[in-house]
């Protein structure tokens, strides 16, 4: 059930991410579409501007009469073709005609047919071409100043016209200047072919790393899950095994005909263990739970450390001779070292790391308790001889309900939550807490806080 849910919502963020990609990059093909052509036909209308003008101002002030090429003409533009004439030249050109006919000023414009130029009448008739055919471009002439024109073979033409003039200020006819856009053609088909292909390809590419980004961003979600699991189910465990044994002592109780006072007083203590392991467990879930959400914040005050280790040494040396084990502390420290923060909530730390030490400390083994200063930061150390960690276990000695020893940790009453408890009290002192260990050779827990600031 688990795996087909978190399936399910990772394929949702798949295709919503493939989805949204796939519209961005779809939009963004699509604009850079429309900007090469702006920015092409933009190009190409500067450049016929250019050319049109140009014929323009060297054609227009010698011409006398409407529809009568002047030799200009053929100077100008040495291919050129009359329409009336089959394009056969009708009189030996003179030296200066051979001269631009090898070195036209327009040649290199429409010698590849990239440029054509037309001369039309005042009537719309056709007079001359240069360029191409006369058949090649649609017979039907416009005088329109931009138009857009295609041949028989499909190739279109951008065209530019401009009124010529006579030296009276007659209307002689137009001069059309036109252009091909096969070139622009050709990119467009090729940009289209790109986007046709390469945008499903791009979309699928997507599709894969966004499976793969869900399921990245699925993982802190996947393990709170798993986590959220474990830890109902210790806390079920935890809860069952005394409630369990409550039961048992009432159903004894219950199937008993005869019970003397002794054994009531028994029945009655036992029960009250307990519920007191009940009681704890639900405290220290409550205190935990509160510290991760910050709802209990550390009442800050100046707490001497040497103080509180003096303490905590007299409150479980009782504790350490009844386990055969011997409790001591260090004060490497020449001055009373001074944290800000909750007195009764670093009690409660160190007293977890001691109690741990204790408990998983063979008889006859050492714990000593040192406090020194390094950079700016008070060290606390907890130091014991006992069974000691796996490596493996060290990364996970922090988290709720882990036990380093299970079946001892179930004798002794452990409810595997004191380390979680002392990490999250550390933090919220500012201050961090680490262990070294090795197994059979014993532990080193190391609390890190920062010193009070001198006023």
């Amino acid at each position: 059930m688990q795996i087909r849910i978190f399936n399910k919502t990772r394929w949702r963020l798949a295709a919503w991410y493939g989805a949204a990609m796939g519209l961005f990059l779809s939009l963004c093909g699509v604009a850079i579409y429309q900007v090469m052509i702006r920015f092409y036909l933009l190009s190409i209308d500067k450049e016929l501007e250019a050319v049109t003008g140009t014929l323009h101002s060297v054609i227009e002030p010698t011409l006398e009469q409407p529809k009568r090429l002047k030799p200009i003409f053929q100077v100008v533009l040495p291919n050129l073709c009359v329409t009336d004439s089959n394009c056969s030249t009708t009189k030996i050109p003179s030296h200066i005609q051979r001269l631009h006919s090898q070195h036209g000023i327009f040649n290199t414009f429409y010698q590849d047919k990239i440029y054509y130029v037309r001369f039309i009448d005042a009537s719309g008739e056709l007079i001359a071409v240069a360029g191409v055919s006369p058949d090649e471009l649609p017979q039907s002439v416009q005088t329109l100043g931009w138009q857009t024109l295609k041949n028989k073979r499909g190739i279109r033409y951008s065209q530019k016209s401009l009124q010529l003039h006579t030296q009276n200020d007659q209307l002689w006819g137009y001069i059309q200047v036109g252009r091909s856009l096969k070139e622009l053609d050709n990119r467009l088909a090729a940009f289209k072919l790109i986007l046709a292909f390469g945008l499903p390809t791009t979309i699928l590419l997507v599709g894969g790393s966004s499976w793969w980004l869900a399921g990245l961003a699925m993982r802190p979600i996947n393990r709170s899950y798993k986590q959220m699991q474990q830890f109902t189910s210790d806390v079920s465990h935890e809860l069952r095994t005394p409630l369990a044994a409550v039961n048992a002592k009432v159903e004894t109780v219950l199937d008993s005909s005869h019970l003397s006072e002794q054994q009531a007083r028994d029945v009655l203590t036992s029960v009250k263990h307990q519920n007191l392991r009940l009681a704890q467990l639900v405290q220290d879930l409550l205190l935990l739970s509160r510290l991760e959400q910050q709802t209990l914040m550390p009442q800050k005050q100046p707490c001497c450390l040497d103080i509180l280790i003096e303490d905590l040494i007299e409150e479980f040396s009782a504790l350490a001779n009844a386990s055969s084990l011997q409790l001591q502390s260090s004060i490497l420290s020449h001055q009373p070292l001074y944290v800000i923060g909750d007195e009764d909530q670093l009690l409660r730390l160190l007293s977890n790391l001691i109690a741990n030490a204790i408990q998983y400390t063979p008889a006859g083994g050492n714990i000593n308790i040192t406090l020194k200063k390094n950079n700016g930061d008070a060290v606390i150390e907890v130091i014991d001889t006992g069974i000691g960690i796996a490596p493996q276990e060290q990364e996970v000695i922090f988290d709720r309900f882990y036990r380093v020893n299970e079946s001892r940790s179930r004798r002794s009453g452990g409810s595997g939550l004191g380390l979680a408890i002392a990490q999250v009290i550390a933090q919220a002192h500012g201050g961090k807490i680490r262990v070294k260990s090795q197994v059979d050779q014993g532990s080193t827990f190391r609390v890190r806080l920062p010193l009070k600031v001198a006023s």
